[in-house]
């Protein structure tokens, strides 16, 4: 089971890098115009998706310029925002996302639906990515499909846009 798990999880990830590469690059640009200004970058992670905030302050490698997002922080236009959510149509994320697009501050969303017409969330934000999750990836025994990794499609998501952002930001030049 572990080998189609790991293939399952494979055909994931690749569907994200091949059809998400310029989202990725484009969030990973908005969120540089915080990064070498004077705003902050804030993850609103809701859910499991809050393992990506998690990762992003204590990994070793830490996403520079990001502060801790509460649903009392106050964001400027200076600042920019990625909301990580499972779905679109998370109520918590969507009220966020008619909050900051009713003050103009332009955002990243990542959820599992693709870009169309029915998603609300991919509407209201600047850049949009979808994790590309239409459900579980291996059938169980009564026909069921299970194993549904949100979470690791969402880190995928992060670590490809953190490597974009670090490069615009000059941050890989550092180390060398």
């Amino acid at each position: 089971m572990s080998k189609i798990l790991t293939t399952q999880l494979s055909g994931l990830l690749q569907r994200i890098s091949q059809n998400e590469e310029e989202a990725i690059e484009e969030t990973a640009r908005l969120l540089a115009q915080a990064g070498i200004s004077e705003g902050n970058v804030y993850f609103a992670c809701f859910g499991e998706m809050q393992v990506v905030e998690i990762n992003a302050f204590q990994a070793v490698e830490r996403f520079t310029k990001l502060v801790p997002w509460t649903k009392d922080t106050v964001i400027t236009e200076a600042d920019r925002v990625c909301i990580f959510t499972r779905s679109a149509h998370d109520e918590d994320a969507l009220a966020l996302a008619q909050q900051l697009n009713n003050q103009f501050i332009p955002f990243a969303a990542v959820a599992s639906e693709v870009a169309n017409a029915e998603n609300p969330l991919a509407d209201l934000a600047y850049t949009y990515i979808s994790t590309r999750m239409r459900g579980g990836l291996l059938p169980n025994d009564l026909g069921e499909r299970i194993v549904v990794p949100h979470a690791i499609a969402a880190l995928f998501v992060y670590e490809a846009v953190k490597i974009a952002y670090d490069e615009m930001l000059g941050l890989d030049d550092e180390e060398l």
